[in-house]
């Protein structure tokens, strides 16, 4: 099927929902799908309006162009016309294309997100603090809620493993990007000769699951609670508060101890286990879906290397696209992230396109 073919379907589709909304024996719950149906397209018929009388106009342009009876400065001022317009029908198909790709049911949720030191030792943990931090600053540039649901540090500033909930409009377009291996480059602070290490960290960025994304059963959780202690095991509470949830089906764990309340650091561990949960059954999907995961930027694969971070060059190299930068500074203040974000989604976008032709 050719595009002018998708966009029939698509206006005879439109057609027919403006038709059946008019019906007065419609249920309210039909009402409220078929209107969301009608919302949704009504951009991409606006867009296919546009687009065809652009191509009107380019027709009647080019037959006066060609006009034997026209003169010189007529058919001049119509090849000039014609030739905006030509860059304008450029603009408006790719919008009307990008329109018309799948939507990402996750995008508008909010993101729970992990941190965790990987193969480096100390100077790991350390680079998983900065890249926590570089998150957290990113979600205060955009206005978004950054809350910390748990956290296990090091003796030296450096953290174990952390876990967030960043809440915003486009909190997941933005951020799914990001999961994978992330490796730094630099001299750590513990190391007198001065030698360059490389070290990582590894990011999972979640589509926050709500309970009816996902059904747990009762029957397939094991609860165990437990005294919570903080770094080098001294206790920090004198009461079992501390939980671990573990979903026997596929043996995610999940432990929650930051909370005094045993109620509250349940409830935090369900939210993390329902959106992994949530995050496995839609990568079982994307693998049921694509034979060729290379095609797809950010696939959320953990084992892959996405970003190295050079401190000596001052450069950051996405190594999915090739995109490089030089600020660190402004990199790990959560400002320069945003052009790495932009040309992910571009790439993304185009590769989606390429597939749809």
């Amino acid at each position: 099927m050719n595009l002018d073919e998708k966009f029939d379907k698509i206006l005879a589709r439109y057609a027919e929902l403006g038709a059946r909304m008019s019906q007065p024996s419609l249920s309210s719950d039909e009402r409220v799908g078929l209107g969301k149906e009608y919302s949704d397209l009504t951009p991409v018929v606006e867009g296919i309006e546009a687009l065809r009388g652009i191509r009107g106009e380019m027709g009647d342009l080019a037959e006066l162009m060609v006009e034997p009876d026209s003169d010189a400065d007529m058919r001049a001022l119509a090849g000039e016309e014609f030739a905006a317009l030509k860059g304008r029908q450029v603009d408006v198909e790719r919008r009307v294309q990008l329109l018309l790709l799948p939507r990402d049911e996750a995008d508008h949720k909010n993101v729970i997100l992990e941190v965790r030191a990987g193969t480096g030792g100390e100077e790991a943990a350390l680079f998983a603090a900065d890249l926590f931090r570089m998150y957290h600053r990113f979600a205060e540039h955009h206005g978004w809620r950054f809350e910390i649901m748990g956290m296990s540090e090091t003796g030296i500033g450096g953290l174990k493993e952390a876990v967030a909930e960043i809440k915003g409009r486009g909190a997941y377009a933005r951020l799914k990007y990001e999961s994978g291996v992330h490796r730094v480059q630099r001299v750590p602070k513990t190391e007198a000769s001065g030698r360059v290490h490389t070290s990582a960290a590894t990011v999972a960025v979640l589509p926050e699951a709500e309970e009816v994304d996902i059904h747990i059963e009762d029957k397939d959780l094991r609860i165990d609670v437990f005294r919570a202690s903080g770094p080098g095991g001294q206790s920090v509470n004198t009461t079992d508060s501390a939980v671990r949830i573990t979903h026997v089906p596929t043996g995610i764990v999940v432990s929650q101890q930051d909370e005094k309340s045993q109620h509250k650091n349940k409830a935090k561990a369900m939210r993390i286990l329902r959106s992994r949960l949530y995050d496995r059954e839609r990568a079982a999907l994307d693998a049921e879906r694509a034979a060729d995961r290379r095609s797809q930027i950010g696939s959320g694969d953990r084992s892959e290397r996405i970003r190295t971070y050079n401190f000596p060059q001052g450069r950051i190299t996405d190594h999915r696209i090739n995109f490089s930068q030089h600020d660190m500074d402004r990199m790990l203040g959560g400002e320069l992230l945003d052009q790495f974000i932009d040309a992910l989604t571009t790439e993304d976008q185009a590769a989606r396109l390429a597939a749809l032709s």
